[in-house]
């Protein structure tokens, strides 16, 4: 029988000191040294790895994770972890979830240890300092964003009422002739075609918008510049270029009322460029009325409040602001997401705001109150665009992942997901506007066509336009050689514009309206 080296020298050295015992060869059991060493003599280190590996996975499974498998995916994004990988069931990712919590318990663990080495002690927090880290916080206003606040529910509480009430009339259409008007529209946008090219800019055309009253298109690029171009023939004579970012043009956004009530004077267009700032443009000069300062990364996205007075940015300093136009200055800084915010847009009524970025994650706010009504989660990649539906309760969300998806504020949940693209998607743009279908005739009770179909533009190079009562496609677009950038609708549901990667400016129209 072999005996453990370290014991063997321990007991010859006990007998060449001490006498054998009077029974012979042997030795006495409390002279046996103990021995706590447990591990095999020559144990090879791959064998101690092995150990140590099972050793992981039994704390690993000690580890409670969610069962539900969208609440293992919110965990996984709150980790800044991917929510799924590549062949990932939902077992391989609760056990994913396991490792990477069990990962995170060791760093804790690790650090926990270098801190008592340095201080000699950790300090321990209370259940009552606990409390206080979990809870919610709010900044104070000052006197104008009450004020505001209280504008913003008279002015959208009198639109609700008045949208509820329209909405109320069309229920009671005769649903055979609702269909009937359905088919003649998507009969119509089946025949949309490209009608016109102008290339605007040496770099990527980025954002593109139809004015109020589909005279103009604003065509924003990366070369810091904004183009006005006339429908249809998209040339730009006697309208002056409008310079004045350093930077790309991140976002577009026309003045309600621009070319109906405002003048050429006045303030007409708003734009977000990569300087970290927004300006205010009229039509009557190549230079900015007012620069809107405050953000501290590039401008992505902005919209007007539908009252005039308000404009929403978006920016990758991770933050959407509010802006006075009357007084120029910044009334809301409003913070909520974990990475960039891309997008915003506000809803008819003027009561809510969407705001989504490149967290993935999406949320409605209630300009009213300032608080959060809902959580748009559930793209699995970045999102880049978001609109409004014109029924005041849907929202149209694009995303790096491909998929648009349609949310439900009234439910509080995803309604419809669409397989849109094969590629990310640049923008989406409910219709939103009161023009009738060209060439057809429509009762004189017929509930309008506002918010009847959806166009998205994507990195595949595709436009589609897509049925809103059911989501499916109408018709798809081709013709840039490139990414599709952005997209928009006129209000007079007689063209569609698009700008790409590859400097141009596409419009589309039906065949039929004789152009």
């Amino acid at each position: 029988m072999s005996v453990h080296p370290s014991r063997q020298a321990q007991v010859e050295s006990r007998m060449s000191v001490d006498p054998p015992s009077p029974q012979g060869d042997g030795v006495y059991l409390e002279d046996i040294a103990v021995d706590n060493d447990y591990a095999m003599y020559g144990t090879s280190m791959k064998a101690q790895t092995y150990l140590e590996e099972l050793s992981r996975r039994r704390r690993a499974k000690e580890i409670a994770v969610p069962t539900d498998d969208l609440k293992v995916r919110a965990r996984l994004r709150e980790l800044g972890e991917p929510i799924t990988l590549f062949a990932e069931d939902k077992a391989d990712r609760r056990e994913r979830l396991r490792k990477v919590l069990l990962e995170r318990q060791e760093a804790a663990a690790d650090e926990d240890v270098e801190m008592r080495s340095v201080t000699g002690s950790v300090r321990s927090v209370t259940g009552e300092e606990a409390e206080e880290e979990d809870e919610e916080f709010y900044t104070p206003g000052d006197e104008d964003i009450l004020e505001i606040r209280k504008q913003i529910a008279r002015y959208s509480l009198a639109r609700a009422r008045k949208r509820r009430a329209q909405q109320i009339k069309d229920a009671a259409f005769p649903l055979t002739k609702l269909v009937k008007q359905a088919r003649g529209l998507s009969d119509y946008l089946k025949t949309y075609a490209l009608m016109g090219t102008q290339f605007v800019a040496d770099r990527a055309v980025s954002n593109v918008r139809f004015s109020p009253n589909s005279d103009l298109i604003a065509a924003g690029s990366w070369t810091g510049s904004i183009r006005l171009l006339q429908v249809p023939n998209l040339e730009d004579n006697d309208i002056p270029i409008l310079r004045g970012h350093t930077d790309r043009i991140g976002g577009l956004a026309w003045h309600p009322q621009a070319q109906l009530s405002q003048s050429a004077d006045s303030l007409n267009l708003a734009s977000g460029g990569g300087d970290c700032t927004v300006r205010l443009w009229a039509l009557s000069q190549d230079t900015p009325l007012a620069t809107l300062q405050g953000h501290e990364g590039r401008v992505c996205r902005v919209a007007f409040h539908p009252s005039g007075r308000l404009l929403a940015s978006a920016s990758f300093d991770y933050t959407w602001r509010l802006w006075d136009l009357e007084m120029q200055r910044e009334i809301l800084m409003q913070e909520g997401h974990s990475k960039e915010v891309y997008c915003v847009a506000i809803q008819q009524d003027g009561a809510l705001v969407v705001s989504a970025g490149l967290d993935g994650i999406g949320r409605v706010w209630d300009l009213r109150t300032g608080r959060t009504i809902m959580v748009l989660d559930g793209h699995s990649r970045e999102i880049y665009a978001a609109d409004f539906s014109p029924d005041g309760y849907h929202i149209a969300t694009g995303s790096g992942d491909a998929s648009v998806k349609i949310w439900d504020v009234r439910k509080v949940r995803v309604s419809a997901t669409i397989p849109a693209h094969k590629s990310l998607v640049s923008d989406v743009r409910f219709f939103n506007g009161d023009g009738e279908i060209p060439g057809v005739t429509q009762e004189e009770s017929a509930p309008p066509l506002r918010g009847s179909y959806l166009a998205t533009s994507s990195y595949d190079g595709c436009v589609n336009i897509w049925k809103s009562d059911s989501w499916t496609l109408i018709k798809s677009l081709r013709g840039h050689s490139d990414k599709a950038m952005s997209v928009d609708i006129s209000d007079d549901c007689r063209f569609i514009a698009s700008s790409g990667w590859d400097r141009s400016v596409k419009l589309w129209a039906s065949e039929s309206i004789g152009l």
